[in-house]
C-alpha cells in the first residue's frame, strides 16, 4: 500500500502544475519520496519536477505506448517510492476522441483517485454543480477531493467548502491569491537563473500549503494497493522485452545534453542506457564529440544559443564527419538544428552556420507552430511520437532525404522524415520505450 493519486482539473488553468511543484516541494521537507509523473507528451513540466523532486519525472501517455507498458512504466518507477503522483495536462475528460487518451483513462488505467483543482477566481458556490458533475459523470473515475487555488479570503474559501459538502466532495484545502506566485515563461531555457527564480516560486507554493490544505488526510484517502495490476488480456513481454540488449552493452552512445537540449522522454534515455553506455556531452560547451556508435541529439531550444553553437566548429566539423562516415544519428526537434546548414534564431536575425551534415536550414522566421501525434511506420514496426515546434525547416526540395510522416488517422503530415546515410532526422519527439530503437537502422 502506497498513497497515489492523478492531479486533474475541469481544463487549462486550474493550478494542476502550481499545485503538483507545491506539492513536490512541501514533502521533500518532510523527507517523503515521491515518484512524479506527467499525463501526455510535455516534456517541460517533467523538467520542473525534476528540478523540485531530484527524481526523473516520466511521461505516461496511451497515443504513445500500450496500455500493459504503461502500466509496467508506473510500477517500475513507481516501486521505490513512498508516494506515486500524477499531473494531469488539459481537463480530466479531455481526449483525442471523447475520453480515449485522456487523464481519466490513465485513473481507470492505474487504479489511481483523482484530487481535482479548480481555480476558483472568479467562482463561489457554484463549485457545487461543478464537483457534483464531475464526481457523478463517471463512476470508474474516482474523485476523492479537491483544492482550490486563487482563494480570495476566508469567506470566500466558506462558500467553496460548502459547495464541497453539498457536492458530495471532500475538500482539502486551498491556495490564496498571491500575486508573488507566478511562472517563468515556458519558452525559456533552465539557465541558473531561471532555476532560482523557479525554485523561489515553488517555495513560496509549499509554504501556502503546508498552511492550507490538510496533507495527512490526502495522503490518507488516495492510500491504494501498489503495484497496479495488469488489464486483461496481458500479452506484452515487457518484463523481458529489454533481456536481448545485453547482446549491446559495448555500444557506445552519445547523447546531447544540456540547457539548449533538453526535451525528451526520461524512458527513452533508460532505454538507451539498456542498450549500451551512455556519455552526455554539450554542444555549447564541449570541444569535442565523443566517441561513440550512436548519436542521439534531442529537442530544445537551440535558438536561444545560437551564437554559442555557431562558436563550436570542431564539434560541428566532427558531427559532419561523423554522419559521412555512416555513423548512426537520430535527431529530434531542435536536435535537427545542429545537422542543419544554416540556424536562424529569430525574424531578421543573424544567420548561423551549423555542421551541414543535412542540406537544410533551421528557421525561427515565419515560423509557426506545429502540433500533433505523429506515427512513423518501419519495416517491422512502427514508432509514435509527438511533433510541437515553432521552428520552421527550409531545404532545397531536391533531394532524396524525405519520406513521409502519418497522422493519427493515417493521413499523410506535412512534417518531413529525413534519412541520410544512417542519420534520420525530424522535428518529432519519438516515445522508443516499448521499441527497439536499432531496427530502424
Amino acid at each position: 500500500m502506497k498513497s497515489q493519486f492523478l492531479i486533474g482539473s475541469i481544463g487549462a488553468g486550474g493550478g494542476k502544475t502550481t499545485f503538483m511543484l507545491g506539492l513536490l516541494r512541501a514533502l521533500q521537507k518532510k523527507n517523503i519520496k515521491v515518484q512524479p509523473f506527467k499525463c501526455g507528451p510535455d516534456c517541460i513540466d517533467t523538467q520542473y519536477h525534476k528540478l523540485i523532486s531530484n527524481c526523473d519525472s516520466i511521461n505516461l501517455d496511451t497515443r504513445l505506448a500500450s496500455s500493459s507498458h504503461i502500466q509496467y512504466v508506473y510500477n517500475l518507477y513507481g516501486e521505490k517510492a513512498d508516494v506515486c503522483i500524477v499531473e494531469g495536462s488539459t481537463g480530466l475528460f479531455d481526449g483525442y476522441r471523447k475520453e480515449q487518451g485522456s487523464n481519466a483513462e490513465i485513473a481507470r488505467l492505474l487504479h489511481l483517485p483523482v484530487v481535482l483543482t479548480i481555480n476558483a477566481r472568479a467562482m463561489s458556490y457554484s463549485a457545487a454543480p461543478l464537483l457534483f458533475g464531475f464526481k457523478n459523470f463517471d463512476p470508474s473515475v474516482k474523485i476523492v477531493g479537491v483544492i482550490f487555488t486563487n482563494v480570495a479570503s476566508a469567506s470566500h474559501f466558506q462558500q467553496l467548502k460548502d459547495a464541497c459538502r453539498d457536492a458530495g466532495i471532500v475538500c482539502l484545502g486551498h491556495i490564496p491569491v498571491d500575486d508573488k506566485i507566478h511562472f517563468p515563461s515556458r519558452y525559456s531555457a533552465l539557465t541558473v537563473a531561471l532555476k532560482t527564480e523557479l525554485d523561489d516560486v515553488v517555495s513560496r507554493i509549499s509554504d501556502r500549503i503546508e498552511e492550507q490544505v490538510d496533507l495527512c488526510k490526502l495522503l490518507d484517502l488516495c492510500m491504494r494497493v501498489f503495484p497496479c495490476s495488469y488489464t486483461l488480456p496481458f500479452t506484452s513481454d515487457i518484463e523481458n522485452e529489454k533481456a536481448h540488449f545485453a547482446l549491446n552493452k559495448k555500444l557506445r552512445i552519445a547523447v546531447a545534453r544540456d540547457v539548449a537540449f533538453n526535451v525528451f522522454f526520461q524512458e527513452n534515455l533508460d532505454c538507451l542506457s539498456e542498450i549500451g553506455k551512455i556519455t552526455y556531452f554539450s554542444p555549447i560547451y564541449s570541444k569535442n564529440l565523443p566517441d561513440t556508435d550512436l548519436l542521439y541529439l534531442p529537442g530544445g531550444m537551440p535558438e536561444l544559443f545560437a551564437r554559442q553553437l555557431h562558436r563550436r566548429k570542431d564539434l560541428l566539423r566532427q558531427i559532419k564527419s561523423y554522419v559521412e562516415a555512416g555513423g548512426m544519428v537520430f535527431a529530434e526537434c531542435g536536435g535537427m538544428a545542429l545537422l542543419a546548414e544554416s540556424l536562424i534564431s529569430r525574424e531578421g536575425g543573424s544567420v548561423y552556420a551549423m555542421s551541414g551534415a543535412l542540406p537544410l536550414r533551421y528557421t525561427m522566421e515565419q515560423a509557426a507552430l506545429e502540433t500533433g501525434y505523429r506515427t512513423m511506420v518501419y519495416p517491422g514496426g512502427e514508432l509514435k511520437g509527438y511533433e510541437f515546434h515553432y521552428a520552421h525547416i527550409e531545404d532545397d526540395k531536391k533531394n532524396n532525404l524525405t519520406q513521409k510522416i502519418y497522422s493519427p488517422d493515417g493521413l499523410e503530415c506535412t512534417t518531413p522524415l529525413y534519412r541520410y546515410k544512417n542519420v534520420i532526422a525530424s522535428q518529432v519527439r519519438w516515445y522508443w520505450g516499448e521499441n527497439e530503437l536499432l531496427k530502424l537502422w
